[in-house]
């Protein structure tokens, strides 16, 4: 049987015409027949990648890279999956609320015309009075003539009348306050009752003063550091406390830094005991049983394949996630990357 006869490449053919036509769900559809058809094979699990969702395809490549490590279209893959991966969860923003036909209320939907009847009412009464004040020329006259009303004048007088009361008012407290001033002159019991007013008046407004004072801040304990017995008074080393999940950066038993990490999982714990840095690397590809990491940056091995570095596919730090090394942030990890030389302690602890 010829290579483009086989079952296999029947199916990823279809699978690839599927692609290019947009038809996701059939492209799919043939490239998991291939698989099912050819297991044991490359192509089909790289066909797969390349239809799936960027998280499926890092699965569908690590199979490809486990049957062919040499593989260089599936590294290749792997290296664009995992970028297409990052940009999705950097993309990733909650989408507008959409407003529907039936949120809107249905008084927003109709084009109301504007009322005309209001607008006729108040021109066929401007219309009357107009009428009305031309067509009585007699009656304008003798109202224009006509004096003042009793209860006009009463407005009047009684306008004419608040002013000077206002005025006598303002004129009478004047006089009492001269009148108070020497009666109260000679007698000393006023002058005494004031001053005891104005003694008693800051002390009520300082009373309070003590009682709102806060309470001084307890002072947290520092953690009690046991120091590896080889390490020198102002040695640098670092300390993995696997328990807390953190990274603590000592000069002797003075703390410099310390950083929130994710070490081995249960299935792949993270080495126990004290060892040192045997290697740095600014950025190192990674690759193991089911996952290949490229470029991952500020590397530094202090255990065969066990290593502190920093992480770009997963911001669960404080969680187990690691297939044993000690991963941190990467701006963490190039503080300590910068700060830590080959031969420098690690002592990893429960």
């Amino acid at each position: 049987m010829s290579p483009k006869k086989r079952p296999e490449n029947t199916a990823i053919q279809k699978a690839l015409d599927a692609y290019k036509k947009g038809n996701l769900v059939e492209a799919r559809r043939w490239a998991n027949e291939a698989i099912k058809i050819a297991p044991d094979q490359e192509r089909p699990w790289l066909v797969m990648a390349a239809v799936a969702s960027p998280k499926a395809s890092i699965e569908y490549l690590k199979k490809a890279l486990e049957i062919n490590p040499s593989s260089t279209r599936a590294r290749k893959g792997m290296h664009w999956a995992i970028n297409r991966y990052r940009q999705q969860q950097q993309n990733k923003i909650t989408p507008p609320s959409i407003i529907s036909a039936t949120d809107i209320p249905t008084q927003a939907l109709i084009d109301r015309q504007p009322a005309i009847f209001p607008y006729v009412a108040i021109v066929i009464s401007i219309l009357i009075i107009i009428g009305f004040w031309f067509g009585a020329p007699a009656f304008t006259s003798a109202f224009a003539k006509q004096p003042p009303s009793p209860i006009s004048k009463g407005i009047e007088k009684a306008t004419l009348t608040f002013t000077p009361t206002s005025t006598a008012t303002h004129t009478a407290t004047a006089t009492s306050t001269p009148t108070a001033t020497p009666t109260q002159t000679p007698t000393n019991t006023p002058t005494a009752t004031f001053t005891a007013t104005a003694t008693n008046t800051p002390t009520a407004t300082t009373t309070p003063k003590p009682t709102t004072k806060p309470k001084p801040k307890k002072k947290k304990k520092k953690k009690n550091v046991q120091v590896p017995p080889s390490v020198g008074n102002k040695e640098r080393w670092i300390d993995v406390d696997l328990s807390q999940q953190r990274v603590y950066a000592y000069e002797g038993n003075k703390l410099i830094n310390s950083f929130l990490v994710s070490t081995g999982t249960w299935r792949h714990p993270t080495v126990i005991g004290k060892f040192r840095i045997y290697v740095k690397y600014r950025a190192a590809d990674m690759r193991g049983p089911g996952y290949y990491l490229p470029n991952v940056p500020y590397v530094m091995y202090f255990y065969k394949g066990y290593g502190l570095h920093g992480t770009y596919w997963h911001h669960n730090f404080g969680t187990p996630m690691s297939h044993g090394c000690v991963n941190l942030r990467t701006d963490n990890a190039r503080w300590l990357f910068n700060w830590a030389s080959v031969g420098t302690i690690v002592n990893v602890h429960p």
